[in-house]
């Protein structure tokens, strides 16, 4: 029977902040497509995937999410299938392979395996912590079940998701717990993967990083994106030009003004202070979603909720650094702003599970 008191304790606040970044991402997205001559803008296709990502959220919410704890690891086995599946029988866009096509709509598994980590790592350390602190023995099974993916990901080629995977699972490890021993251990072999790593990237992913450093060597080339961004942003200047006057993005001198680069357009119209205000939108739903965290009722759900604030941090963290020259371009889009329907019912679905938590933090 379904429990009057979770409708008592449905999180209103969360779910408020989560739409008043989204309001403001599609009439950024507006903005920017204004002059795109399309049967349907840009904007209402968002609109759309927001409605059906509500609801999904609204669908999350409605199942105890303990019932997860025991399906992880199918999700898992169904994720790391459609990876797969996506490298043998994948739709190729832009030299790349990451898309199934469901023909009404496609599918990009590498986004719904970021949720999946999140519940199959909330299963593993739910049965598997340690008193005092994780050994390196002890991260043996996480490193595995972390490195098939990320392999897979990489694979199509994705850096930016596959990194994405890392910090989510890293995150949630520390959050776990690691012996001081550990850390220093796992500091040399990531220095050790960096440096080896550079020999398995692809050209175009060399290209981005050498580009990152100097991005005068190629200004009309390579360099081109991140020239325009950083110019679109510090041409705001306090208050911004006005919705719809941004020159970079009306005057189409900003690349991908839709997806990666959304706020480079935002920020040339609304400024510092409108900037500042998103930040904080986005601080807020961040430390809300550690709050719902340390109110959780079980190892489980505390992982879960740590997991999703995870992935929304370091998504807002690479994608803001890439728009302002701090980072490389890895292609990592900014949650509940950015244009796609996979990535936006991913965040979606995060969103209700953090609901979920949050519903029954009473409930033992």
């Amino acid at each position: 029977m379904f429990d009057r008191r979770l409708i008592t304790h449905f999180d209103w606040t969360l779910l408020f902040a989560v739409l008043i970044i989204a309001g403001i991402g599609v009439l950024n997205l507006y903005s920017a497509t204004a002059s795109w001559d399309m049967a349907t803008p840009y904007y209402l296709k968002q609109l759309s995937w927001m409605g059906a990502g509500l609801l999904v959220a609204l669908a999350v919410c409605t199942v105890d999410y303990r019932h997860l704890e025991h399906l992880a690891f199918f999700f898992y086995g169904v994720a790391v299938a459609l990876l797969l599946y996506v490298i043998l029988f994948g739709k190729t866009s832009m030299g790349a392979t990451r898309w199934i096509n469901l023909g009404f709509f496609n599918l990009q598994p590498s986004e719904v395996m970021k949720i999946v980590m999140i519940i199959t790592l909330g299963r593993y350390f739910s049965r598997k912590g340690a008193v005092r602190g994780l050994s390196l023995r002890d991260l043996g099974g996480p490193l595995l079940l972390l490195g098939l993916p990320a392999l897979l990901i990489m694979k199509q080629p994705d850096l930016g998701t596959s990194l994405m995977l890392i910090f989510i699972a890293g995150t949630v490890v520390l959050f776990v717990g690691v012996r001081r021993a550990t850390l220093v251990s796992l500091a040399l072999m990531g220095l050790s993967a960096v440096a080896g790593g550079w020999f398995l990237l692809r050209d175009y992913q060399k290209e981005r990083i050498r580009t990152f450093l100097d991005p005068e060597r190629d200004p009309f080339g390579s360099g081109y994106h991140i020239i325009q961004s950083k110019i679109a942003v510090g041409s705001g200047g306090f208050f911004g030009k006005g919705f719809m006057k941004g020159t970079q993005s009306q005057l189409s001198f900003l690349p991908e003004r839709h997806t990666d680069f959304a706020f480079s357009v935002f920020a040339e119209e609304w400024g510092f202070a409108g900037c500042l205000a998103l930040l904080l939108l986005y601080l807020f739903l961040v430390i809300w979603g550690i709050y719902i965290a340390r109110r959780a009722s079980d190892h489980f759900g505390m992982a879960l909720a740590i997991g999703v604030v995870a992935m929304f941090f370091w998504h807002i963290v690479v994608n803001l650094g890439m728009v302002i020259g701090l980072l490389p371009v890895v292609g990592v889009p900014l949650p509940l702003f950015s244009y796609g329907g996979t990535s936006l019912i991913t965040t979606m679905i995060g969103t209700g599970l953090l609901l979920n938590v949050s519903m029954r933090r009473f409930m033992f």
